[in-house]
Parts: C-alpha cells; structure tokens; sequence
C-alpha cells in the first residue's frame, strides 16, 4: 500500500445516505477476482446513461469537470453498507480516491479502507455538509494531526484507532504489522519450547 501522511485533493461530495457497496460497484462490474479492473465500474449505475453505452450522465458528480481529479470523495451517513465485497474499495483505490469522508460507515466496509490505504475519515453531518458545500475547494486531510480543514482554515479533528492509523502512515497491512514484532514473538517462541517443549513436534522425536 501507499502510505498516507498528508492529502490536499478536490473532495467530491456525494451526500446520500446508505451508499452500499452494490452502488459503488455493481455486481455486474466485476468481472474477476482482481483489484484491478474495477475504476471503470465505479458507481457505474450513477456515472453512466446505461450500462451498455457508457455514456456519462452530467449530472453525476464525477462526471462534471470540477471534480475529474478528486482523490476524496464526501459521502452520507452509513456510507460503504449492504455485503462485505472488498471490491468497493479497491474500485475507490483504483479511480483514485485516497480518503472518504463521512458521517459513519459500515464497519466492514471502514476496514477495508484502512486495509487498502484508504482513510475512512467519520465527522459530524454539519462538519460533512459543510465541506460538501466547500467543493470544489480544495480539502486537507492530515493523517498525523487527525484534522481535516478547509482552504480558510476552517477544520475538524477526527478520531483513528492507534493501530490502524499506523497501517494507513506506514502503509503496511495487518500481516505486516505483525512482522514487525518478529523479535518478540521469537523470544516468546523460545521461552515456551524451554518450558513446554512436549508440544514441539520436533522436541517430542528427540
């Protein structure tokens, strides 16, 4: 993953409620099992006439000119609900989204932003609105500081868990992290064959 640290970007406000992952990347868009690939299909039942034509609606936000080079998108409560399919966010990664701000998300849906260095970024609906409001201005979104904050200095600080703020700056995933600790697991790994080494398959056929 590519880490985060600081964004200033255009923010495309999309505020809908209970955007689900099915609305950000139809089932019918995904035609493999790869995270690539799917940028195309991205909202594609919004950003297009038909399905077939792909001919772009205007009217769709990231169809208008103002907002072809947001990397943020502004959304409305409960965004990223209906199934868990990663697919979403990796259609998000790919069109080139790097955060998502919002009201609340669904839980799957936040981790796999986070999974795929993406920062779910969770402020009050007037905090939303009023960047929503802000477009096309550009919008800061400070990883190390917690803040986001308009091009006046207008900002809101926002809440991360430690460790997945970490994944996010470090761009690493959890498998990562966990190597990370190689030297403490080993020590521990050590300090239990001594103590039990009967459960040690290779200990039991000495």
């Amino acid at each position: 993953m590519t880490p985060f640290t600081t964004l200033t970007a255009v923010a495309a406000p999309l505020l809908r409620d209970n955007v689900d992952t099915d609305a950000i990347i139809p089932s019918r868009e995904m035609k493999s099992t790869a995270r690539t690939g799917l940028a195309e299909g991205l909202f594609a039942a919004w950003r297009y006439r038909s399905p077939d034509s792909r001919a772009p609606d205007p009217g769709f936000v990231l169809n208008q000119p103002d907002f072809a080079a947001a990397q943020i998108l502004v959304g409305g409560a409960n965004f990223g609900c209906g199934s868990s399919r990663e697919h979403a966010v990796w259609a998000l990664a790919e069109y080139g989204f790097r955060a998502v701000i919002a009201p609340g998300f669904a839980p799957i849906f936040f981790g796999n932003c986070i999974r795929n260095g993406i920062v779910p970024v969770v402020l009050s609906p007037d905090a939303v609105t009023q960047i929503a409001e802000a477009a096309p201005g550009p919008v800061t979104v400070d990883l190390r500081a917690l803040r986001v904050s308009l091009a006046d200095g207008t900002g809101w600080d926002f809440a991360l868990e430690a460790e997945a703020r970490t994944m996010l700056l470090e761009g690493v995933d959890a498998i990562d992290l966990t190597l990370k600790q190689h030297a403490l697991i080993s020590a521990f790994h050590d300090r239990d064959r001594m103590a039990r080494p009967w459960i040690y398959l290779d200990e039991a056929a000495r």
